[in-house]
C-alpha cells in the first residue's frame, strides 16, 4: 500500500533561514546579467568602490560600537529614567539619539522600565529617537551626505524625542495615552543574551575573558552586518543612478515648498531599508535632484518607522499608542524637513 503521508517542504524553513540581503545582492548582478549584461560589472564596481570609501567610517563605527558593548556602557542608559519627568524625557531623548544599542535590546530594558513605573513620555522620548542616529550612523552618514547633514539629522532625532516625549506628557490623561500597555508586556528581546543595562561600565575590559570574547564577537557582527547591508545599498544606488531618470525624481521630490517634504515622508516609511542602507539612496536621490528638505524627511519618518524600531514599540502598548507613535513621528520628520530646507 502506498505511503501518502508526506513531509513538510523544506522551502519555508529555507527561506526563513536565508539572509535576504546576501541573496539580493547574489540576485542583482545575475539579473543584470539577464537583461543588460554590460551594466554587471560596472554595477559590482561601483558599489565596491564606494564601500571601500566609506571604509575607515565603518572601521572606526565597528570598533567604537564592540567598545561599548564590551564595557557595558548601556548601563549608562538606565539612568536617563530617574529623577522629575522633565529631566527623564531631556535624558532619553538625548541618549536616545546617540545611543549604539540595537532594538532587541532594547525591548526588554522598556519593558522593565514601564514596570517599574517610569512614565511613557519619557518612554516615548527614547523610542523616537533611538532608531535615527546612533555612532555608527552618524559616521556613515557623515562619510556619504556630509558632517552637516549628519549632525542635523542627530538634532532632528533629538527634537523628533523631545516632540514625542512632551506631547504624551501633555496629553497624559487621555484617552490615547491612559493605560498604554499591553496586558502581557515582552519580557525578552531577540537572544541578544543577559540584561546589558544592568552594572556599571568596565572601562578596562581587556582584563576579562568574557569581555574580550564579546569584543571580538560584536567587530565580526557589526563588520558583517554594515558590510552586507551597505553593499546591497550600493548596488541600489548605482542601479538607480542608471535606471530612474533625474527629472522625474526632480518634478516628484525636488523643488521649494512643502509638498515634496510631505512626500519624502510618505515615501519614507515602505522604501527604507535600514539606516545604513537608506544612506547611499539618499545619496542618489540628492544627485537626482531630490530636495535637501524631502531628504530629511525621508530619513527620519523611514528610520522611526522601519521594522525593527516598530516592533519594539508594538510589542509593549496598545495599537493607539502605537498609531500615536507613527504620527509624532511623521509629524517631526515633516517639521526637520522643513527646517533643514530652510538652512541647508
Amino acid at each position: 500500500m502506498t505511503d501518502l503521508t508526506q513531509k513538510p517542504s523544506a522551502l519555508p524553513t529555507l527561506w526563513k533561514r536565508l539572509d535576504k540581503a546576501w541573496l539580493a545582492i547574489l540576485l542583482i548582478p545575475l539579473l543584470l546579467a539577464l537583461f543588460d549584461p554590460a551594466q554587471v560589472w560596472p554595477t559590482i564596481r561601483f558599489a565596491v568602490q564606494a564601500l571601500g570609501h566609506t571604509g575607515i567610517f565603518i572601521v572606526f563605527a565597528v570598533l567604537a560600537v564592540a567598545y561599548m558593548k564590551a564595557t557595558g556602557a548601556e548601563a549608562l542608559l538606565a539612568r536617563a529614567f530617574e529623577g522629575r519627568e522633565v529631566r527623564m524625557i531631556l535624558l532619553a531623548a538625548l541618549l536616545g539619539g546617540l545611543s549604539p544599542f540595537c532594538s532587541c535590546e532594547v525591548i526588554p530594558f522598556i519593558a522593565a522600565m514601564l514596570a517599574m513605573g517610569a512614565p511613557l513620555s519619557a518612554v516615548m522620548a527614547f523610542w523616537l529617537a533611538s532608531p535615527l542616529m546612533d555612532p555608527a550612523m552618524f559616521l556613515i552618514t557623515s562619510g556619504t551626505l556630509g558632517f552637516d547633514f549628519a549632525i542635523a539629522k542627530t538634532l532632528a532625532a533629538v527634537g523628533v524625542g523631545l516632540l514625542g516625549g512632551f506631547t504624551v506628557k501633555g496629553f497624559a490623561n487621555s484617552f490615547v495615552f491612559a493605560d498604554p500597555l499591553k496586558a502581557k508586556p515582552v519580557k525578552r528581546g531577540c537572544g541578544c543574551g543577559p540584561d546589558p543595562f544592568k552594572g556599571r561600565p568596565q572601562w578596562r575590559f581587556w582584563g576579562e575573558t568574557e569581555r574580550v570574547q564579546m569584543f571580538r564577537d560584536t567587530v565580526v557582527e557589526n563588520a558583517l552586518f554594515l558590510g552586507k547591508w551597505l553593499l546591497l545599498a550600493y548596488m541600489i544606488e548605482a542601479l538607480m543612478l542608471k535606471y530612474i531618470p533625474a527629472e522625474m525624481v526632480a518634478q516628484v521630490l525636488g523643488g521649494a515648498g512643502l509638498m515634496p517634504i510631505l512626500l519624502g515622508a510618505l515615501v519614507g516609511a515602505p522604501a527604507y531599508l535600514n539606516g545604513y542602507a537608506a544612506v547611499p539612496m539618499i545619496d542618489a536621490l540628492l544627485d537626482q535632484g531630490m530636495s535637501n528638505g524631502a531628504a530629511m524627511s525621508f530619513v527620519i519618518a523611514g528610520g522611526v518607522s522601519c521594522i525593527p524600531a516598530a516592533i519594539a514599540v508594538w510589542a509593549l502598548v496598545k495599537p493607539r499608542v502605537f498609531l500615536a507613535y507613527l504620527g509624532i513621528a511623521f509629524t517631526g520628520s515633516v517639521l526637520a524637513g522643513i527646517t533643514w530646507g530652510l538652512v541647508a
